[in-house]
């Protein structure tokens, strides 16, 4: 089984990962790590702006990098088969190109379990990719 799992690296990405790491010892899944960053579009390819905005959003995307790789370490060390991976771009349609390249069998997430008004404003990613996705999708629902 092929375990396409996106976190945020919120509060809420211990609950998931736990979750996650239960799944895939019992059926021995490989999983593919993935937090989706998604730049300014001022900063793509960090050829505008000053000097140190650019530094300020390398040291960023390096952060959640280490923290990915942290997350990924952990579940290896439990025996799990996992690949992290940072991406860039928009978040919902990146998680479903990447799941589909990848052919995962299921794609995972959470949800923080934010009120009605905080979604039509704000807008929910997890809703977005049960609703986008084509491949079966299991949210976590968590609270922050």
């Amino acid at each position: 089984m092929k375990l396409f799992v996106a976190i945020d690296l919120s509060p809420i990405t211990e609950t998931i990962i736990k979750k996650v790491t239960e799944i895939a010892l019992k059926t021995k899944a490989t999983i593919w790590l993935v937090h989706v960053v998604q730049p300014d579009p001022d900063f793509v390819g960090y050829d505008v702006g000053p000097q140190t905005e650019r530094d300020f959003i390398a040291k960023k995307y390096q952060k959640n990098h280490r923290e990915l790789q942290q997350i990924a370490e952990g579940m290896k060390g439990k025996g799990l088969k996992v690949t992290p991976l940072l991406l860039q771009g928009p978040t919902v349609e990146t998680v479903l190109s990447e799941a589909d390249k990848m052919d995962a069998d299921i794609i995972i997430t959470g949800s923080h379990g934010h009120g009605m008004m905080y979604n039509i404003f704000i807008g929910s990613v997890s809703k977005e990719i049960l609703n986008q996705s084509t491949r079966p999708v299991l949210i976590i629902p968590v609270r922050d």
